[in-house]
């Protein structure tokens, strides 16, 4: 069990203050520091919700900060950058939210700083392993959201589907946070029953797989053209990475995490199912991949090698 847990947020915009507000909701941390490039909003934030702290499951002191309070953090989540203009490729905003990260990372590891980075900034996979090249720490300490949210997405699609509770589904997305995601189906249970095996037994169309996945990824999309955003479930998926690494949990989740030979890929970060405990990512489970899904996760893969190519170029500068 971690004594201090103490977290700081760089960056208070939706996905930051999401997380923030469901921390003071659940309880568990003992202090929680803002920074923001927006001083004015950080310290208002900070007061808006240190407002709830009578209302709350247990006392947390909140404050707005600078990067010296990272020193004794337990962790550092970083949501800060740019998002996506309409007509900016993918790759350009890489770029330039890679040079925010870089900027961000040297003033965190200029404080002392010895605890684990929760990178949620996007395209998070590429974002991360700016964090580790820039800070230097083991992979173990540097860890990304993955696909921790998309995987909740699957969850209760399918709980929704079969009409069971979400918490019982066993199902994983796999991959880069993006297009490029997917769903390893031989892996997916539904309590100790493999969803294929449901959807045979009941006679239900295979093809209502690929809609369930198809709604897995394109419900960002569908949710930013109604409310131009999207950061609740991200904000939760947050949430819950920090207790897997404050409570030392041993829990298994899809985070971003560094591949050094495991499913042959290596110097990339990618969401898969990792172990997560107070060392950060303890250890990656490796799922025998095969076929059409060995093929989806290297195609994952190189997107993300193809992007990281040009990140390269703005970790050197």
């Amino acid at each position: 069990m971690v004594d201090k847990r103490k977290i700081v947020l760089v960056g208070t915009g939706f996905v930051g203050m999401s997380m923030a507000y469901s921390l003071l909701n659940q309880g568990g941390v003992n202090e929680l520091v803002l920074i923001d490039v927006l001083k004015e909003k950080a310290i208002g934030e900070a007061m808006d919700l240190a407002h709830g702290i009578p209302c709350a499951p247990s006392n947390i002191e909140i404050k707005a900060g600078d990067y010296s309070e990272c020193k004794d953090a337990n962790i550092v989540v970083i949501t800060a950058g740019l998002a996506q203009k309409p007509g900016q490729t993918r790759l350009e905003l890489a770029s330039a939210n890679a040079k925010i990260m870089k900027e961000i990372t040297q003033e965190v590891v200029k404080s002392g700083f010895k605890g684990i980075f929760l990178v949620a900034s996007n395209p998070v996979d590429v974002m991360t392993y700016v964090v580790k090249e820039v800070s230097g720490f083991p992979a173990s300490q540097v860890i990304g959201s993955g696909t921790v949210l998309d995987t909740a997405r699957l969850r209760y699609l399918i709980g929704e589907y079969l009409e069971v509770s979400s918490k019982n589904v066993h199902a994983y997305i796999m991959g880069e946070h993006g297009d490029s995601s997917f769903v390893p189906w031989n892996h997916a249970y539904v309590g100790c029953k493999k969803m294929i095996d449901i959807m045979e037994d009941n006679n239900y169309p295979m093809s209502d797989l690929e809609k369930i996945y198809t709604d897995v990824q394109q419900a960002a999309y569908e949710i930013i053209n109604r409310k131009k955003a999207t950061y609740y479930g991200i904000g939760l998926g947050l949430t819950k990475i920090i207790k897997a690494i404050l409570n030392d949990q041993d829990e298994i989740m899809t985070v971003s995490t560094y591949l050094n030979g495991e499913y042959g890929e290596k110097d990339i970060y990618i969401g898969v199912p990792t172990i997560i405990n107070g060392k950060g990512a303890r250890e990656i489970l490796q799922l025998t991949l095969e076929g059409e899904e060995k093929e989806k996760f290297e195609h994952s893969c190189q997107v993300l090698k193809e992007m990281k190519k040009e990140i390269d170029k703005v970790i050197k500068e």
